[in-house]
């Protein structure tokens, strides 16, 4: 059984309504923050807009790597590759964020590429480490019904391995979601753009409302994710 759709709803509502024009300044000034501008450029949605697609490619491509990977190395008698991937994979979140960019940007040069790669290596440890919990603790009954119905190994994959660790792996997928939403922040450094702008833009100005801006977006933006990823795991896991 699925979740209700509704209180899913209320967190990518709230974000609309921030970003409508005019909005969101008109919130801010009450607070005496700072003064903001009365337009944005780009606007704010347009930053929103970047920031989600960095986000949602930067996802994809660690859901493409990390489910293969958790797959790979936990097959029988592969217990030594499963600690060196978990071992790679958890320096994405030992070694700092801007270390990672810092060290892209003579290869990859400024905005999506380098950004792309610390997203990557820092989503990457949530993912496969959820998907590895997961396909090792699918109940073994299940697995041996499945062998006794004459189940090939492939078949047991897609048919229970996968789909009893999915609840697993999609709090890790969530997680890491959730994690790159504020790291893209970063990449406005680099020239990624995004939410990160405005933030950017305030430090150096002084300006507290313009960090709001961004921060409070962005803020919304990994609740309205989390909340709609959410919708895909059952009520009962």
């Amino acid at each position: 059984m699925k979740r209700p759709v509704w209180p899913a709803l209320l967190w990518p509502a709230l974000l609309t309504i921030c970003l409508w024009p005019g909005t969101l300044p008109r919130l801010l000034s009450r607070l005496n923050l700072g003064e903001l501008p009365l337009t944005f450029d780009p606007p704010l949605w347009q930053l929103t807009l970047t920031h989600l697609g960095l986000v949602v490619l930067a996802t994809g491509l660690v859901l493409l790597i990390g489910l293969p990977l958790a797959v790979a190395v936990t097959r029988p008698g592969r217990d030594a590759l499963r600690h060196l991937a978990e071992s790679l994979a958890g320096l994405g979140q030992t070694v700092p964020t801007f270390a990672i960019l810092a060290l892209a940007v003579p290869a990859l040069g400024f905005g999506w590429k380098p950004t792309l790669l610390g997203l990557l290596v820092y989503g990457l440890m949530p993912v496969l480490g959820n998907a590895v919990a997961g396909l090792q603790n699918v109940d073994r009954g299940a697995m041996d019904a499945a062998r006794g119905m004459g189940m090939t190994p492939g078949q047991q994959l897609r048919r229970v391995e996968l789909p009893l660790a999915w609840p697993v792996a999609l709090a890790g997928l969530r997680t890491s979601m959730v994690y790159n939403v504020g790291t893209a922040t970063v990449g406005a450094a680099l020239g990624a753009g995004g939410l990160g702008e405005p933030m950017i833009n305030g430090l150096s100005q002084q300006n507290t409302a313009l960090v709001t801006v961004g921060a409070v977006l962005a803020a919304l933006l990994a609740l309205s994710l989390d909340a709609l990823l959410g919708l895909l795991t059952p009520r009962d896991s």
